[in-house]
């Protein structure tokens, strides 16, 4: 599990980056769990969690650079 002060220091790109591993990581953990080769089910959980932690952090980034 990723805590958000340490997606917080990354730069957008480095966000964006990071995001796309995420969903990387989020298909194969799909593709693991239909073919049933999947030994830790709760890593589809953080996964999705990290995903949406990252996306929240996003949009704040947006939201203040759109105030400014």
């Amino acid at each position: 599990m990723t805590k958000a002060a340490d997606i917080r220091v990354k730069t957008p790109d480095e966000t964006n980056d990071f995001l796309l591993d995420l969903k990387r990581e989020q298909l194969n953990l799909r593709f693991q769990r239909a073919t049933g080769q999947q030994e830790n089910t709760s890593q589809m959980r953080k996964t999705r969690r990290d995903v949406a932690r990252v996306k929240t952090i996003m949009a704040e980034r947006l939201r203040a650079s759109a105030k400014v």
